[in-house]
């Protein structure tokens, strides 16, 4: 199982980015949790197949159709880290 985190910048609080984040993740079969950062970022937290983690993360980098995507970090986690399910926080 692999695990990775993003944080991702651009127009993505109040444009339902973690919905769509969600209902992503649980297409994929993946856990872990999504959240807004005080500096305008979200953060998203996930564990599960590679390729599952591959193809979620091209998701992230276009977002729902209000969002506007303009940078994705990732690192590798701790998948331990990233919980049971998915939850938005």
């Amino acid at each position: 199982m692999a695990a990775a985190r993003f944080l991702v910048s651009g127009k993505v609080q109040g444009v339902f980015f973690r919905a769509g984040t969600r209902e992503q993740a649980w297409r994929l079969g993946l856990r872990g949790h999504a959240r807004n950062l005080a500096d305008g970022r979200v953060e998203v937290v996930v564990a599960g197949d590679a390729a599952a983690i591959e193809a979620f993360a091209g998701w992230l980098r276009r977002g729902p159709p209000m969002a506007r995507v303009e940078s994705v970090e990732h690192a590798a986690f701790d998948e331990v880290e990233a919980g049971g399910g998915f939850v938005i926080r």
